[in-house]
């Protein structure tokens, strides 16, 4: 897994390009489910998939706590 960091998945997001039609919440939660899936997979290596999560999981409470556009304006720093 590439992204290390919640700056990296919201780099990431933006980068994607879509516009109005996804919320970066509607994606973390997407990627999340992703990564969930990952694990059930034997052959790979189950630590970075998990800490991948855990940043997913801080994300999501802070846009339910400070909004998507703060948390949006303080990873493009």
């Amino acid at each position: 897994m590439g992204i290390q960091s919640a700056t990296e998945y919201v780099d990431f997001f933006i980068n994607l390009n879509m516009g109005e039609n996804v919320s970066l919440l509607s994606f973390v939660n997407n990627e999340k489910l992703v990564l969930k899936q990952k694990l059930q997979y034997k052959n790979l290596e189950k630590k970075p998939i998990q800490k991948g999560i855990e940043i997913l999981e801080k994300l999501v409470k802070e846009i339910n706590e400070i909004g998507e556009k703060a948390v949006l304006e303080k990873y493009q720093k």
